[in-house]
């Protein structure tokens, strides 16, 4: 069977998915429930962003979730596709949102507005540019963390995503500090990002609290498709799990590594990546050989 997987923040850019607004009703209706739900002017972000406003975390979340929505409701009316032939979802970071909406564990009124809030909570969460993130590549998380951990480098893991790419959070003066270290321990690219804040760290432990608060309230609908989550990466078809695991994730490290090893343990050998982009299939291809991966990304895919 195969495995849906969505993008996270990252993947954006101007123009995303309007292919599928302009030629399919079901994509330009998701648009509109999703806009009425948040009450955000999604189409202006999304395809114009005249107010450069796409790359705010608040609006960014949203932004992508609905992309990625847009996409798949698309491929599943152009397919029939039936939720019960789809064994597993998940989701980078924001992305576990859509694999819970595509999913239908959650309403798409409930998570396009939790998502929203989460969006505001983590963009809120600490002053824009005391904190940041950086991409380590040539080494795995455990000997990222062994060097964080001989040289009390005061920063954490964010995102594991691959046995050779490591994102890391924290302030940028100790970011700074750590870069001439990483690069003398056979780190081989040390790569600031342009994000507004530390994700996927202690810094967003207050948001986290804010927002368990608002998860707590949503009804999650039980059925047979997985979710793998970000949070411990354990496959799970059980509510209370999925739903204890979301509300640690915000500030804790994505285990997509782990994730998708266990995905591979599970039998699972065929993925399908939803949404803007194709960061997640570069990343899955670096972490196993043996899964056979497609891209949905405009309306050409469809036809593959």
């Amino acid at each position: 069977m195969t495995t849906f997987v969505f993008p996270g923040q990252g993947s954006q850019f101007v123009g995303m998915s309007k292919d599928f607004y302009e030629n399919f009703t079901i994509a330009k209706t998701t648009f509109e429930e999703i806009e009425d739900y948040t009450k955000i002017n999604l189409k202006e972000i999304i395809f114009e962003d005249n107010k450069n406003k796409l790359n705010l975390t608040n609006y960014t979340q949203i932004a992508i979730f609905t992309a990625s929505l847009s996409i798949f409701k698309t491929y599943q009316n152009e397919k029939d596709l039936k939720l019960d032939s789809i064994n597993t979802m998940l989701g980078h970071s924001l992305g576990e949102y859509s694999a819970l909406a595509c999913s239908e564990k959650l309403s798409l009124k409930d998570c396009s507005i939790i998502l929203k809030q989460r969006g505001e909570l983590m963009n809120s969460a600490i002053k824009p540019n005391e904190t940041g993130m950086a991409a380590l590549i040539g080494l795995s998380a455990s000997e990222v963390q062994n060097i964080i951990d001989k040289n009390n480098l005061n920063i954490q893991i964010a995102n594991d995503n691959s046995q050779m790419q490591i994102v890391v959070s924290g302030n940028h003066i100790n970011l700074d500090q750590s870069m001439p270290i990483f690069l003398d321990n056979k780190i081989k690219k040390f790569i600031k990002l342009n994000v507004s804040a530390a994700f996927h760290s202690n810094f967003m432990l207050e948001a986290q609290k804010d927002l368990s608060i608002e998860i707590d309230k949503l009804n999650f609908i039980q059925n047979n498709v997985n979710i793998v989550s970000n949070f411990n990466a354990k496959i799970s078809n059980e509510n209370l799990d999925i739903k204890e695991s979301l509300k640690n994730q915000m500030s804790n490290k994505v285990r997509w590594t782990e994730s998708i090893i266990n995905l591979e343990k599970y039998g699972e050998n065929s993925i399908i990546e939803i949404g803007p982009g194709k960061i997640l299939s570069g990343l899955i291809k670096r972490i196993s050989p043996n899964f056979a991966i497609k891209t949905v990304n405009s309306i050409s895919d469809l036809d593959n």
